[in-house]
């Protein structure tokens, strides 16, 4: 019963006839809520590289706010992998017995395959002349991101604020919970997860700027008339980890397709596909290819920062952490 998606693509590779129908295998790619036209693009390369003499494959799509999915397959989501764009997320997992604990050695550069960063969507001509994170705190300018409780794109705008206060203020604290509080005062509506907050600023036309993945902005602007992407000088580094659900997958005999299928990312083809999506990825090639899509960028660290992912999130998002102070303010 817990095969339900929340928003399922299939996508079937190979024909089923004879006894090849009983080889047949599916996989759930678990993933976080912007995701949904990636994956789509992603899946039937794949299935084209695997042959025509591969056994049919069928690849399903879950997509919502990345905490939120975390929490749905340890409440029995039955994932096969998962493509999530929050290392904290891929942690509880592995915390709880569902992914292996040595998950981030099992791919390349701590089996991130491509990576983003909090950058800002705005509406056309920049009426509210917002170019960078202390625009945000500004009077009179309205604010969209997603939870940050529910939302790994909503954490990483949290902390990339944050980070670019302790930098602009040099380490004093009060300055950088002032500015935070002032930050969050200007947030009009908080959305579960990032494609929420897309649609509300998008379709309902509400805020002054979405902050959002450099990918999603880019995408969303390059193909919808109206809105100009923002990049900060200074932003914070957005992995996208990735990981096999091995309690589910070893149960399903799936261990080795889902292994495929993110090895594929890191393939040149599966990098190219991703660049397509506005993503920054790490194939030498490709980045030369697509060098003059991205600007130069100074991207903080989780760990530098705020010590690790497990650090920040007691500090910060837990229960009566700052965040739930500051929005007492």
């Amino acid at each position: 019963m817990f095969r339900q998606f929340a928003a399922a693509l299939t996508l079937i590779g190979g024909t089923l006839a004879g006894p090849a129908q009983a080889q047949e295998k599916d996989i759930l790619n678990v993933s976080y809520d912007i995701a949904r036209e990636l994956y789509a693009a992603i899946n039937p390369a794949f299935l084209e590289q695997r042959g025509a003499d591969a056994a049919p494959l069928t690849i399903n799509q879950s997509h919502a706010g990345s905490s939120k999915q975390a929490r749905a397959i340890l409440q029995g989501l039955q994932a096969d992998l998962v493509t999530f764009n929050q290392v904290l997320d891929v942690e509880i997992l592995a915390e709880n017995g569902f992914v292996a604990s040595d998950w981030q050695q099992q791919f390349p550069n701590n089996a991130s395959p491509y990576y983003s960063l909090p950058a800002f969507m705005v509406r056309e001509g920049n009426p509210k002349d917002i170019d960078g994170w202390d625009d945000l705190a500004r009077e009179g300018v309205s604010v969209i991101f997603p939870n940050p409780k529910t939302s790994g794109n909503g954490r990483y705008t949290y902390l990339a604020a944050w980070a670019w206060a302790m930098d602009e203020f040099g380490g004093d604290e009060a300055k950088v919970r002032d500015y935070m509080t002032k930050m969050l005062n200007n947030v009009e509506v908080f959305d579960t997860g990032g494609r929420g907050a897309t649609t509300t600023f998008t379709e309902r036309g509400i805020g002054d700027v979405l902050v959002t993945f450099e990918a999603e902005a880019l995408n969303i602007a390059g193909q919808t008339e109206g809105y100009e992407t923002v990049v900060p000088a200074q932003s914070l580094l957005a992995e996208f980890p990735v990981a096999i659900v091995e309690k589910v997958a070893s149960q399903r005999g799936t261990e080795e397709i889902a292994r495929d299928y993110l090895n594929f990312l890191y393939s040149t083809k599966g990098q190219e596909i991703l660049a397509s999506f506005n993503n920054r990825v790490h194939d030498e090639a490709v980045v030369k290819a697509n060098a003059d899509r991205f600007p130069e960028v100074e991207l903080f660290k989780v760990e530098d920062v705020f010590g690790s992912w497990e650090q920040a999130q007691e500090t910060h998002f837990a229960s009566g952490g700052v965040l739930d102070e500051l929005q007492r303010q």
